[in-house]
């Protein structure tokens, strides 16, 4: 799977067991709803400063989520 995809499929998952809408993800992180839409479909991947801005909307740390995008790259591949 390509990493576009897992980074979208990760976000997505943390975003609904947080129960926060794509809307309030986006005012949160200060990006785009549409953004936030294509990023969760694998459209497009995050910048550096978009990925620290998403991790900041989902109160965590930007390693956090780069890590659970690593685990399920990991589980992906194998």
């Amino acid at each position: 799977m390509q990493i576009e995809l897992i980074f979208g499929k990760v976000v997505k998952s943390i975003r609904i067991k947080k129960n926060i809408t794509q809307e309030q993800l986006a005012t949160d992180s200060t990006l785009a709803r549409t953004y936030i839409s294509e990023l969760e479909s694998g459209k497009y991947q995050p910048s550096l400063t978009s990925l620290f801005d998403i991790a900041k909307g989902l109160k965590m740390k930007p390693s956090e989520l780069v890590r659970l995008v690593e685990l399920e790259f990991d589980n992906q591949n194998h």
